[in-house]
């Protein structure tokens, strides 16, 4: 029988499989970025920018929905509802894929001239045809999470990238050794992407077959479950009987879970196509379009890794909070927000660390020169608040909040796009940069007092004083790594300067977070408890002398 995987280790397998993803899909932008020109690896990036974008479109707030309304029914024991809702959302997958290949192949022309790049319109439609499947495997993958069966959706995402990055790599090398151009190439790199969602769903349709096998060793619980008692803190979602019910709801839950699921795909959009227009006005073309290919190449690929485990954590919260919601635990709903919110802030701040304080040996590992680390930084620090943005927004998802969570993040983008007008022309990249850490602190900063207001949760409550004074002395010391690094190991020459400074960075933010947030009382025995046993054993030395510390305090 296929076991439901808990919030914890939900998360794990989902910020492995996506980091794996992310690490893949990192290595192949860095071959990509030494075979191509400015032209091709332009053309690259707007292709997988707008299909990313128009795939989110077409998938992200059905599944978030179809897990929301899974868990919430399964918890109330109404299967043959699930399997209905289930049936219902392949046959939106299978519509979207085909409209949505469409579209993108009737738009690519004129995208690819409106932004500038003509170059881009062979690798757009070469990208195309993969979004035939994707929209499938995400109804698919909505199912399982709400299920909360997570090891379908990362193996599927690990298989997916591996059959993506090698095609894509394979492809380009051996267009560049036919004598092709830079468009042609970036074409068959984006291409990588349709074998991608073949071997992802090849991976989904084992692992379905998989849960039904499971599902016919035990009956199905009866469809009379009793709602909540009066006093409770949730409210048992209607009956769905018919196809028009089922689509009425999981629009209705899926549109502003999808508006808002969309932002930072649609700031990266907005970015890189308002750089080089309003950047005209102060500094010259070349300095723009070099900004322009900075910002798409290296610093949106290296500040898309600290997300990673805000993605998993959304995941595989939502139809844990929306089951204690549906249920009424309010203690249960408490003590996972608080968990949710805690593992996000403790665990996403040391990766930001090192690829902002980093910026410049990370770089120039990962790229062919460590120009514009500042662009870098700059992005991947202000990725601190786009996961907690990210995870509280699936918190509101939960607690059946979705359009207060939509109205909080349009908000954030409209303030997003004022300021990125004003300050862009003056300061170039680096104000527009700004203007989108600004609206990840506005939309989190809204989403707490929210939260706060609906369950009594604080996330760190005394702590924050511990925390943010940790994370100085880290960038401190971090920042003094990085430069005096640099210049130690420069006499070694090639790539051998930005490797051992990132591994001293890397190792120093290992054991000197930790122990700090230990020192200073923000990392506590009781918050890991409910961690998985290897994870405690981890943490063990540093629990100890959290032990120590406290008894002799006493």
């Amino acid at each position: 029988m296929v076991k439901k995987d808990s919030l914890i280790k939900g998360t794990l397998i989902l910020t492995a499989a996506a980091l794996v993803a992310r690490v893949l899909g990192l290595f192949q932008r860095v071959p990509l970025e030494h075979a191509m020109d400015k032209v091709g690896n332009t053309a690259f990036g707007q292709a997988n920018n707008i299909y990313l974008l128009l795939l989110v479109f077409a998938t992200a707030g059905i599944p978030s929905a179809i897990s929301k309304m899974v868990s919430e029914r399964l918890e109330l024991g109404r299967e043959a509802e699930v399997k209905r809702i289930y049936r219902a959302a392949i046959g939106f997958g299978i519509v979207a894929g085909i409209v949505m290949t469409g579209l993108l192949l009737l738009i690519a022309p004129w995208y690819a001239e409106a932004s500038g790049a003509p170059g881009s319109r062979l690798a757009i439609q070469a990208i195309a045809p993969s979004l035939l499947l994707f929209p499938v495997i995400a109804m698919m993958r909505g199912y399982f999470q709400g299920r909360q069966f997570m090891t379908a959706g990362g193996v599927s995402q690990i298989v997916e990238q591996i059959a993506r990055v090698v095609t894509a790599v394979a492809l380009v090398y051996a267009l560049q050794g036919w004598g092709y151009s830079n468009a042609v190439m970036a074409a068959g790199g984006a291409f990588g992407s349709v074998l991608g969602s073949v071997a992802a769903f090849a991976v989904m349709l084992w692992y379905a077959f998989k849960l039904r096998a499971s599902d016919r060793e035990r009956p199905l619980v009866p469809e009379t479950a009793p709602a909540p008692s009066d006093g409770r803190m949730g409210a048992a979602p209607p009956v769905l009987t018919r196809a028009r019910e089922i689509y009425a709801a999981i629009f209705r839950t899926s549109i502003p879970i999808l508006l808002t699921a969309m932002t930072v795909q649609l700031i990266y959009n907005i970015d890189q196509s308002l750089l080089l227009p309003l950047s005209r006005w102060r500094f010259d073309a070349d300095t723009a379009e070099s900004w322009l290919k900075i910002l798409i190449t290296n610093a949106q690929s290296i500040a898309g890794i600290p997300p990673v485990l805000a993605i998993a954590l959304s995941t595989s919260l939502l139809p844990v909070i929306a089951a204690a919601f549906a249920s009424g635990d309010s203690e249960r709903l408490r003590r996972q927000t608080t968990l949710a919110l805690r593992i996000a802030i403790f665990s996403g701040m040391p990766v930001v660390l090192l690829l902002s304080v980093g910026a410049d040996p990370v770089n120039g590992l990962l790229f062919s020169s460590p120009k514009g680390s500042i662009i870098v930084g700059m992005l991947a620090a202000g990725t601190t608040f786009q996961i907690t943005m990210m995870t509280s927004n699936s918190i509101l998802y939960g607690l059946s909040r979705q359009r207060l969570a939509m109205t909080h993040t349009l908000t954030g983008i409209a303030i997003k796009l004022v300021l990125t007008l004003a300050l862009t022309p003056f300061f170039g990249v680096y104000g527009l940069v700004a203007a989108t850490s600004v609206c990840f602190i506005f939309v989190t900063a809204w989403n707490m007092r929210t939260i706060r207001s609906l369950t009594g949760v604080r996330a760190l409550g005394d702590r924050w004083t511990g925390f943010a004074a940790s994370v100085a002395l880290l960038v401190l010391v971090g920042a003094a790594i990085s430069y005096f690094g640099l210049r130690l190991f420069e006499p070694l020459g090639w790539k051998w300067p930005y490797l051992f400074t990132t591994g001293i960075l890397g190792l120093f933010l290992l054991i000197g977070y930790p122990l700090l947030l230990v020192v200073s009382g923000v990392l506590r025995a009781e918050d890991v408890e409910g961690y998985p046993a290897r994870i405690r054993r981890l943490l063990r030395p540093f629990l100890r002398f959290s032990r120590a510390r406290s008894s002799q305090a006493g």
